[in-house]
């Protein structure tokens, strides 16, 4: 069989993915479900007696310490439940979404974790009549579990530190996931402390149960999705490298087969998290879009050389095996409820758009791609686009060419350009993927342009 010209068929599991999904749960029912919570657990500590000791500083300091503590220990599993790739969550509200929510969390979760370790320490001291450092130094020597718990929230906030942006941006993907591995060590260790030294949990069988509860289905749901499904799903499908096309300088896409791919309900526009089995990063998985709609015959990933572990893969073997994680993202065309569709693609962003335009229903004039490159000598998919949109009546506009240049002295997707370009881009649906930056300039656009925002759909590549 050609790879690259292999005939399409649908199997009955991907006619499943591709008749959308029907989910009774939503992005507002989980957030009532962690409002919930975060009044049982307020409940449990009013019902423990938390007023009781406010009334000095220092039981207001401990009080206060108390409630970062429960409040923050929740934000901590919830971080993890967001990125536990449970298909309810993925599905509803978004990779990209959760992405945000997860981030956001995260940050919460480690400020007040800080908080719990000042404001008891000011606390116990004050009661005490310790110095706040004396008192510090006492609770890690002589209070159990304190130690291994402070150790906990430095790898905590080392995470919490390396999720910045600034600092982010100036960090290998490779890097920035090895050190996020140590959140879960992080939250592990803080556990034993709980359960040992929480007051709402040492006399409280009720309690005691609830939150080994949260726990227990926090990491339930990560080794079921991110560890048992994943093994299932490579086990079943043996996926492996067939063949390594070079699309563009620094770009290849990767084709893979195995068994029964009909089976894999996989929608475009959908991403897996890849471990290719044979170099050194085999241990870190990264995010790939497929780049074209699922066909039965293989699944095709396009990857750009941004170093270290892409980088060897721009020369992967054939025959090397693959272990997949996925699918997830509901960046996908059903996602789409306008008859006009607008597309606009940065860089390698175009790789979704690409596959989720073969998957849109055809029709003159309905769908419109805008793909955005700073260099010719950059853009992809440049035959296959043209083809599609011979086929389906798409309109394909490439955009290359560096800002302020002959070739393109203005910005092409200001707000102004957008217009002239789709002057009806108000009544569609717009589906935006590229880099943050270019992510965020088009959604800027758009706010401009007075676009909904219920319209706009929008998919950030990046960590």
């Amino acid at each position: 069989m050609n790879l690259v010209e292999g005939t399409t068929r649908v199997g009955p599991a991907m006619r499943r993915a591709t008749a959308g999904r029907s989910w009774s749960i939503g992005a507002n029912d989980l957030l009532a479900l962690v409002a919930v919570n975060v009044v049982l657990i307020g409940a449990m500590w009013l019902r423990h007696g938390g007023l009781a000791q406010v009334g000095s500083l220092g039981g207001v300091a401990t009080a206060a310490g108390q409630l970062t503590a429960l409040f923050g220990t929740f934000a901590a599993l919830l971080e993890l439940v967001l990125l536990s790739r449970t298909p309810w969550l993925d599905h509803t509200v978004g990779s990209d979404r959760l992405v945000g929510w997860h981030r956001w969390v995260g940050f919460a979760a480690v400020w007040l974790v800080g908080a719990h370790l000042v404001l008891t320490t000011i606390g116990w001291a004050a009661t005490e009549g310790r110095g706040a450092l004396e008192e510090f130094i006492s609770l890690l020597m002589d209070q159990p579990y304190v130690l291994m718990a402070t150790v906990g929230l430095l790898m905590f906030v080392a995470v919490g530190f390396t999720s910045m942006r600034w600092v982010r941006d100036r960090l290998s993907y490779e890097t920035w996931y090895g050190l996020h591995i140590y959140a879960y060590l992080a939250i592990a260790l803080a556990f034993v402390h709980e359960i040992t030294l929480g007051s709402d949990l040492a006399d409280d069988p009720v309690a005691l149960g609830f939150w080994v509860g949260l726990y227990v289905v926090t990491f339930g749901l990560l080794i079921w999705y991110r560890v048992l499904t994943p093994i299932r799903v490579s086990a079943r499908h043996r996926l492996r490298v067939a063949s390594v096309v070079h699309e563009a300088p620094d770009v290849v896409s990767i084709y893979l087969t195995g068994r029964d791919l009909y089976d894999l309900p996989v929608r475009a526009g959908q991403f897996f998290h890849v471990r290719f089995l044979r170099h050194s990063g085999w241990w870190r998985p990264h995010p790939f879009s497929i780049s074209a709609a699922p066909n039965g015959e293989y699944l095709r990933m396009t990857i750009k050389d941004l170093g270290d572990d892409t980088h060897r893969m721009m020369t992967m073997p054939v025959g090397t095996p693959v272990f997949i994680e996925g699918p997830y993202g509901a960046f996908t065309a059903a996602m789409v409820t306008r008859p006009r569709v607008v597309m606009l693609a940065g860089g390698i962003g175009v790789t979704p758009l690409r596959a989720i335009l073969e998957d849109l229903p055809p029709g003159p004039g309905r769908t419109t791609l805008l793909y955005r490159e700073g260099d010719a000598s950059e853009v992809i998919f440049g035959r296959e686009l043209a083809e599609i949109a011979a086929r389906t009546g798409a309109d394909v506009r490439i955009l290359a060419g560096h800002r302020g240049t002959p070739r393109m002295p203005i910005d092409p997707l200001s707000p102004e350009q957008l217009r002239m370009l789709v002057p009806d881009i108000i009544a569609a649906d717009v589906l935006v993927c590229g880099s943050r930056s270019f992510t965020e300039c088009v959604l800027h656009s758009l706010d401009r342009l007075g676009v909904s925002s219920g319209q706009i759909h929008a998919e950030r590549f990046g960590y």
